[in-house]
């Protein structure tokens, strides 16, 4: 088995928003049951803060673990199912190039050649750093985004993940629930959170109320029972949930 990870490894996320019939609905994302991390979960698409994503940011104002964050989600975000965010308009053609040279290892700032990203359409949401992981813990950071109008259709990538679709985030609850999903602790966390708001504007505005302050889950005994906690003033509908249903990435 792989030795834990003494540090834990920054990592970012897109929680992208499109109007619903009801309750906005949310792009998420199958992983493939094959992935060490989160293996066959539902989770938004994101990954880790490489190098690229650091150099980039030093073009860019502000703090650099924020910077580098943002511009890490939406690069994952592009990479994983071609959806482009905080960038100007671009041709079909265009934007498959650019998705394909990201796939193929080439850096976000020598694909953009240029390019601004629109880093403050992002809203931060919240900031999760379990520390339970065998192998290794990813300090993630969650950021609140609108599709873009006219974005294309998401398609998947096919190799770290296996689906991408649109759901709300109460009916992905509901299939958690029902045996039908699979939704790891933080996920399940921030759905019933995003479950709360009618639209993308009163997630933000909620999410502006809270501070960024990392969450990382514990285990306390309650009444003879073990559960998985986190903090009761960050906006959370729900802050703990048995040890035996809780599932772990």
């Amino acid at each position: 088995m792989t030795a834990p990870s003494a540090t834990p490894i920054p990592a970012a996320t897109l929680v992208l928003f499109r109007a619903g019939a009801g309750a906005p609905e949310l792009l998420f994302v199958e992983r493939s049951r094959a992935m060490a991390f989160a293996g066959g979960a539902l989770v938004f698409p994101g990954g880790r803060v490489d190098p690229g994503d650091r150099a980039l940011a030093t073009s860019y104002d502000g703090d650099s673990d924020d910077v580098s964050a943002r511009i890490a989600a939406i690069r994952e975000t592009l990479e994983e199912v071609g959806v482009p965010v905080g960038l100007p308009p671009l041709a079909a053609t265009d934007l498959a190039a650019m998705r394909a040279a990201l796939q193929a290892g080439v850096p976000l700032g020598t694909v953009l050649d240029g390019l601004p990203l629109a880093l403050d359409a992002l809203v931060p949401f919240s900031r999760w750093c379990p520390s339970h992981a065998p192998a290794r813990i990813f300090d993630t950071r969650f950021y609140l985004v609108e599709l873009p109008e006219g974005a294309p259709a998401p398609i998947v990538d096919d190799t770290e993940n296996v689906r991408v679709f649109w759901a709300t985030a109460q009916a992905v609850l509901d299939a958690a629930d029902a045996g039908q999903a699979t939704v790891i602790f933080p996920t399940r966390r921030n759905l019933e959170r995003l479950a709360q708001f009618a639209s993308f504007a009163a997630a933000a505005e909620d999410a502006s109320r809270f501070p960024q302050r990392t969450v990382t889950p514990w285990v306390e005994n309650r009444a003879g029972v073990a559960h998985l906690c986190i903090p009761d003033d960050l906006g959370y509908p729900v802050t703990a949930e048995p040890m035996r249903d809780a599932v772990r990435g």
